[in-house]
Formats: C-alpha cells, sequence, structure tokens
C-alpha cells in the first residue's frame, strides 16, 4: 500500500498520510530511546516486534468493545489507522508502584497499589512530559471534563483488558502508558486509545522471576531488549515458539 507524505515522526514510530482519507500509516522503527531520548540506540527487529505486539492488543480491545485507532497491520513495520485528534495527554494507569512513582513518592518499587492509580502528563518533550493534575487539564482546556470522564473510563477497560491478559502467560502488568484521540462522527465526538501499545509503553514483570520484559531492560541495561519483547510475543502466540529472531545479513570475505 503507498504511503504519503510524511506527518511527523517521534522517537519510535513515523506517521504518514494513508491511501484514504482520515488514515494514516504509521510505521515502527528500531530505535529506543530512554530518558526523554538522552540515552538512545537501534535495536534490530523491535519495530516489527512493537507493530506485531500493538496489533494484537488493539484487535483485543476493539473485540471487547474498546474503540482503538487501529484498523489492519500492513506488513511487519507499517501498519493501517484512523486519524484522530490527539488530546495532548499521556494517560498512565498504574497497578504496582515502579519508575518514577516509586522514586517520587518513596514507595518501594514493586509495591502492590490498593487500586489502579490514573496520572496524567502534558506531552512536551521539551518539557520532560511533566505530571499535571486535572485542575491543569480544565484550566488549560486540553481537554472536557467529560473528556476526562471517558479518558478515565477509557484508562481503566484497557487495564482490565490487559492486566487478565498478561496474568494469563505468567507476565505481571505493573504500569503502562496510553494516548487519547477524538475522532468526529456528524456532529458528535468520541474518544479512542490511539498510538500503540507495546512493551515500549507498558511495564511487564515475569511473575514468578520478577525478570523485567520491557523497555526498561535498555533504560537500566538488563540484557537484551529484543530478547524481552520476542519472550512477551512468544508467550501470547503472537510469534510461534521456534521462531528465531532474524539477524542483518553478514558479508562474507
Amino acid at each position: 500500500m503507498a504511503r504519503g507524505k510524511k506527518i511527523y515522526e517521534g522517537k519510535a514510530k513515523i506517521l504518514y498520510e494513508g491511501p484514504e482519507p482520515g488514515t494514516i500509516i504509521q510505521y515502527f522503527k528500531d530505535d529506543a530511546t530512554a530518558y526523554n531520548a538522552e540515552k538512545r540506540d537501534v535495536i534490530d527487529g523491535k519495530g516489527a516486534l512493537n507493530n506485531r505486539l500493538s496489533e494484537f492488543f488493539m484487535v483485543g480491545l476493539n473485540t471487547v468493545g474498546v474503540p482503538t485507532h487501529f484498523l489492519k497491520r500492513l506488513n511487519m513495520r507499517e501498519q493501517l489507522v484512523r486519524a484522530c485528534e490527539i488530546i495532548p495527554l499521556e494517560v498512565i494507569v498504574r497497578n504496582f508502584a515502579a519508575g518514577s512513582m516509586a522514586s517520587r513518592l518513596g514507595i518501594e518499587e514493586g509495591t502492590a497499589l490498593p487500586r489502579p492509580v490514573v496520572e496524567y502528563c502534558l506531552k512536551d518533550d521539551k518539557l520532560g512530559d511533566p505530571l499535571v493534575t486535572e485542575e491543569h487539564i480544565a484550566a488549560f482546556g486540553w481537554a472536557s471534563q467529560q473528556d476526562m470522564d471517558d479518558i478515565l473510563s477509557l484508562a481503566l477497560r484497557v487495564n482490565d483488558f490487559m492486566s487478565g491478559l498478561m496474568y494469563g502467560v505468567g507476565i505481571k502488568l505493573v504500569d503502562f502508558k496510553i494516548e487519547v484521540g477524538r475522532v468526529y462522527e456528524g456532529d458528535f465526538q468520541r474518544l479512542i486509545v490511539a498510538d500503540e501499545i507495546s512493551p515500549d509503553s507498558c511495564r511487564l514483570w515475569d511473575i514468578e522471576t520478577g525478570r523485567k520484559l520491557d523497555k526498561d531492560v535498555f533504560r537500566r541495561d538488563l540484557g537484551n531488549l529484543a530478547d524481552a519483547y520476542t519472550e512477551v510475543a512468544r508467550r501470547l502466540g503472537v510469534m510461534p515458539v521456534n521462531a528465531t529472531r532474524m539477524e542483518k545479513p553478514k558479508l562474507i570475505n
């Protein structure tokens, strides 16, 4: 399927105009970044893994009635998605204390939270995606109160789906981040899950061993990132058990 012109390039994806009005082609890059892109590398196969995993999660959400922007996967690195107006917030759902929350509140990493905690960050790399409250969101008009009610409902429904799915394959869903977009249908708007859901945007720990199977492997130099993502894909049945990670061809002298 032919791409249109490039619309946007981020740290992990490139967006192109889609073949039909209201569609976008989302290309998954092999780039890995952490600490607001202060640490970066290229991980062979990461983009293809995230493409397949995000497809798997988005299709599952659509099936259980949680609307997403996903339309179909085009190839190993690209998927066709619905164009939407992205609300400038990162919506974070936490089931266990980890990362910035653990350090910010002085809670031991891995502590189970009494209930899922939903946090919001302003999407602004230059500012380091600062944590914001619903008061900030309302004051600056980033989203209406109805939007916030719908965002909270979407986030918790995604959490219910993802937590159960991961628990079934021996993985603890520690936390995750989603983005939400507005789509317009006549005079009405509705909110949908957008961007991606992948190990780039989730914290995933093996239930038995605590082994990290997410981008913390890269952040904290805990091993091979592609191997961790491949393990998630294999457990979920996205990749066959006997699949091997493709390596770049080597020049023979």
